[in-house]
């Protein structure tokens, strides 16, 4: 048996001492929020890990905008969809602080892939970790991993952990 191999305790604590410096460098965690299960499941998660390191979570949501003339001119769907916004939101930034994390919230328009992507990869930002649920909210159309948490997992630089 060589012998040249590490043994399985250093390999153990090698991989331990990246996770803990990965851990430790964290200082703004993206989560994406479009009120699915899903979603307050990645949400969750970033509140762990922004626990182990201080980090502050900010929750992105985009909002689909359509061309124009697609709206409604009563304005009552953007009135709807501010209101489940605003709660949403709400939900978010009582559960960071009840865990004693600090949180800010970012709406964007466009493409939630496209948008989530740009956000996160913008250097002003300084997102250092994205944390997002496997599916959305359009799960009907991505029977098996959604398309919008594929399309940030290829496109976005910082690390993806993406929670089932």
């Amino acid at each position: 048996h060589g012998g040249s191999n590490p043994s399985p305790g250093a390999s153990f604590l090698s991989s331990y001492k990246t996770i803990l410096y990965m851990v430790t460098s964290v200082k703004k965690i993206l989560v994406p929020l479009d009120n699915s299960k899903n979603s307050f499941r990645g949400l969750s998660a970033a509140i762990y890990f922004a626990k182990l390191s201080g980090a502050k979570v900010i929750a992105l949501h985009s909002v689909y905008a359509p061309p124009k003339g697609d709206f409604d001119t009563s304005g009552r769907f953007n009135k709807d969809h501010k209101k489940q916004l605003d709660k949403m939101m709400n939900i978010a930034q009582t559960q960071c602080e009840k865990a004693g994390v600090d949180f800010d919230e970012k709406i964007v328009y466009g493409n939630s892939g496209y948008e989530i992507a740009k956000f996160a990869n913008s250097s002003r930002n300084k997102i250092d970790l994205v944390v997002i649920g496997s599916r959305g909210r359009s799960s009907a159309k991505e029977i098996f991993f959604g398309s919008t948490s594929q399309f940030v997992l290829h496109k976005v630089k910082p690390p993806v952990l993406v929670i089932k």
